[in-house]
């Protein structure tokens, strides 16, 4: 009788190898059709010494990540397996178990395996996008910043704080003078020629502050004839008013 059951049974695990992501849930079919002796499906991992049941269609632990893709289906023993790992990869095997003499379950027909392959999740393409956009943003962004720097950069070597100036003082050729007045740090004034004041020019208000004068040599002055006894003028006074 067992014999004649054992003609009508047929055991199909269709898929031969199967690529997951990790963290996707992989589904591994496996149907059976006609008649055999009482005895559970299982799922295991691995053929022969050190195969792992995965699925135990009498043994069915809901906390696990395994799970009847039909519950309650005496045809379907297809499985999901959720939150797939890389220690997940192998081969797996739908068996069908009947009872023996001793009692035991034994091997009554298996599939012929599904090798089972995990990689990495690859990234989705809006995701692709989004980082394209924003490594372009970054890089105009740097971009401003880099350009704002060098025209500062630029503007600081072209400007100057203190102009140089002509002063024409007496029977001498103009000078150029660069005047400054102030502390370091607050802005500097520029004395004019019109203001400023020869030595034998008195000044009607009394000086609070001092300017200096920064007095470029000058090619020699033509020599005219003076009274004897008088020295050449090298250097010349400029004081500023106050305000």
């Amino acid at each position: 009788v067992r014999a004649q059951l054992g003609q009508d049974f047929s055991l199909q695990q269709p898929q031969d190898k199967v690529s997951v992501a990790v963290g996707e849930t992989l589904t591994l079919s496996c149907t059976t059709s006609g008649i055999a002796g009482p005895g559970p499906v299982m799922w295991l991992k691995g053929w022969g010494i050190g195969n792992k049941t995965v699925y135990d269609q009498n043994k069915q632990d809901p906390s696990s990540r395994v799970t009847r893709a039909v519950n309650g289906s005496d045809t379907d023993f297809t499985i999901r397996i959720r939150n797939v790992q890389p220690e997940d990869m192998g081969t797996y095997y739908c068996v069908k178990f009947v009872k023996g003499n001793t009692g035991d379950d034994e091997v009554f027909q298996h599939g012929r395996g599904t090798e089972v392959s995990v990689h990495e999740a690859a990234l989705l393409p809006g995701m692709v996008a989004a980082a394209v956009v924003l490594c372009f943003l970054l890089l105009l962004l740097g971009l401003f910043i880099a350009l704002c720097m060098y025209r500062r950069k630029r503007q600081g070597r072209t400007g100057s704080p203190c102009p140089t100036r002509t002063v024409a003082m007496g029977s001498f050729s103009s000078v150029p003078l660069k005047c400054c007045a102030g502390t370091p740090g607050t802005s500097s004034e520029i004395l004019d020629a019109e203001s400023s004041h020869l030595p034998n020019q008195q000044s009607s208000k009394e000086e609070n502050d001092i300017h200096y004068a920064d007095l470029q040599l000058l090619p020699p002055a033509p020599r005219r004839g003076r009274s004897p006894g008088t020295a050449p003028t090298e250097y010349a006074s400029l004081r500023g008013a106050a305000r």
